[in-house]
């Protein structure tokens, strides 16, 4: 249609200002500790509690011969805790200590004494590890419900195809647990339906940055994993062109298909250190739940990386900021600082510390707007096994900060009855009083209050940072952290093109609808964004430089409600 009248007439046109700015990708929390199972140092996400059993696992057996009890790492509470109030995505960092390898496996030919191919586990460690021998109509179950075996079936020499089951490492023939079927697999690397196109060869192993300038994850392997399970090791035999001119399976290759069987794997090492502390048992001078200070080092240093890992909260719950662990802490606020997109959720003092001033004192050391700390420790109900266990503040705040994000905006305090009760929790250590929650408070801590009729509540939301600005609370810092993470989002996508004043209103045709947005939902009072001559002068174009201020006023949370009740003699007229 014509856009202009050259004639007599009337010319009806749109104009479409509904068009909603997108928000921000969603990032969720980071958890950095042990887990029973899973690959080790290689940053993994799920994104269901369901996802996160299976691939890491809940309750352990310890390793001491003098403690036959069943624990459950402080990760797999907060992950409980994170999932079930609402969070979407979870980046689970595994650490251990001592070395861990995956299990291997392989499946025999039909007429050859040697393997088909080889199957490796995705998890690490002797866990992995579920030999048996099965025989069928077998009735005693091996290996353990964290591990798994596989079985072929359907091989077929005539079409060089079979399938594979993945199952549970604690089933048996007559009541087996399938958890992945992989149907029409061959050995021919030309056929979309070969085994490791299929299923995945890539291997994921932690580099430390002496071979790199960055930590980093180094992968191996031509194709990308889609079992959750395992991957491909080797293939020992392909068969490239399975059948001839004639549709005919050619004999030199028929001998290569791996025949109906199963198998279980093994070979993995590492276990679980005997002897470790769990709960309220952890000692930072020791061992906190089997792992010492230096164990976290990689998995912290490769969560700096910004380019590869996005979360907007960090937790590290059983890594407190005593003795051993202080320095660790040091280096995750520094990083949390440097990349500037996440908020850090630390634990101040272990479980025996139970004075204020004590408290008090270790988060004076601390000055920081981009962490926060809680206390003092709770009482859980262990999701797997039922056990009140005590835990850390940080292992339940994830679930805070879900809720909160759920129900409202990451702008509005993640803390009060109606955003900040603890529904998981029995109890707090100690019942805090006015008196003791107000020095808490001051000292910049967040207390876990206890009020009778409600329950455990978290009643605070101040960062660590000591001079009073509105930084110094966990609202407008993650309200930074948000409003950052959607504008740099914009912003790269201007990298290296022309700077015009086309450039620049597109820039602030997306930002300013999004503040907007950010403002009609109680995230900021008032906001103004410029971008034009006034900051891109010649000599800046000329440095091929873009520049941009945002200017902002952020929303305070009423935290000191002052009512006011008068008395007045009886026909006395209230003040207008």
């Amino acid at each position: 249609m014509a856009e202009t009248l050259i004639s007599p007439g009337v010319l009806a046109r749109e104009n479409d200002s509904s068009f909603v700015s997108k928000r921000p990708v969603t990032v969720g929390a980071a958890i950095i500790g042990p887990t029973v199972k899973g690959p080790v140092e290689v940053p993994t996400v799920v994104t269901t509690y369901n996802e996160y059993v299976n691939k890491f696992g809940t309750t352990f057996v310890s390793g001491s011969t003098n403690d036959s009890q069943t624990y459950t790492f402080l990760t797999s509470i907060a992950a409980y805790n994170y999932f079930i109030n609402g969070g979407q995505s979870l980046l689970v960092a595994r650490v251990v200590s001592g070395s861990y390898t995956a299990a291997t496996s392989s499946a025999a030919t039909n007429y050859f004494t040697s393997s088909s191919f080889t199957l490796q586990t995705l998890s690490e460690g002797a866990l992995m590890n579920s030999s048996c021998t099965e025989v069928s109509g077998a009735l005693l179950a091996s290996g353990s419900k964290d591990n798994v075996r596989w079985q072929i079936v359907n091989s077929n020499t005539s079409s060089g195809t079979f399938d594979l089951l993945i199952r549970r490492g604690d089933d048996n023939l007559l009541q087996p647990v399938i958890l992945e079927t992989w149907t029409g697999l061959n050995l021919d690397p030309n056929s979309n339906n070969y085994i490791s196109r299929v299923i995945g060869d890539t291997v994921e192993n932690y580099v430390a940055g002496n071979n790199y300038d960055i930590n980093q994850i180094e992968y191996s392997g031509s194709y990308a994993n889609r079992s959750n399970y395992v991957t491909v090791k080797q293939v020992i035999y392909t068969t490239p062109n399975f059948l001839d001119n004639n549709g005919v399976a050619k004999s030199q290759f028929t001998g290569s298909i791996p025949t109906n069987a199963s198998g279980a794997f093994g070979g993995a090492v590492g276990i679980i250190k005997g002897g470790a502390n769990f709960y309220d048992k952890i000692d930072e001078s020791t061992n906190s739940q089997g792992l010492v200070a230096d164990n976290y080092d990689n998995m912290i240093n490769l969560l700096a990386n910004t380019d590869d890992y996005k979360f907007n909260v960090l937790l590290t719950p059983g890594l407190y900021d005593q003795g051993n662990f202080a320095g660790k802490v040091s280096t995750i606020i520094a990083n949390t600082q440097n990349r500037g997109d996440n908020i850090y959720v630390l634990d101040p003092v272990g479980y025996s510390v139970s004075t204020i001033s004590s408290v008090v004192s270790a988060a004076a050391t601390r000055n920081t707007s981009y962490a926060a700390e809680y206390w003092p420790w709770c009482q859980v109900v262990e999701p797997s096994t039922g056990d009140n266990v005590w835990v850390p503040a940080s292992t339940v705040i994830a679930g805070v900060y879900a809720y909160n994000d759920t129900v409202a905006e990451p702008w509005f305090a993640p803390a009060g009855i109606n955003r900040g009760g603890l529904s998981t929790v029995i109890r707090a250590k100690l019942k805090l009083s006015q008196t003791q929650r107000d020095t808490l408070y001051t000292g910049k801590l967040n207390p876990i209050a206890t009020f009778p009729g409600t329950g455990v509540v978290v009643y605070g939301q101040k960062t660590l940072q000591t001079a009073a600005s509105a930084l110094d609370r966990v609202n407008v810092r993650r309200l930074l952290i948000a409003l950052k993470s959607y504008i740099s989002q914009v912003a790269n996508n201007l990298v290296f093109e022309q700077n015009t004043i086309a450039t620049r209103n597109q820039f602030l045709s997306q930002v300013n609808p999004y503040l907007t947005s950010v403002q009609q939902r109680q995230g900021l009072y008032a906001f103004k964004v410029v971008m034009d001559d006034t900051n891109n002068t010649p000599d800046v174009i000329d440095r091929n430089e873009l520049r941009g201020q945002i200017y902002l006023q952020p929303t305070k949370t009423a935290e000191f409600i002052y009512l006011d009740f008068n008395v007045t003699p009886t026909g006395a007229s209230f003040p207008a």
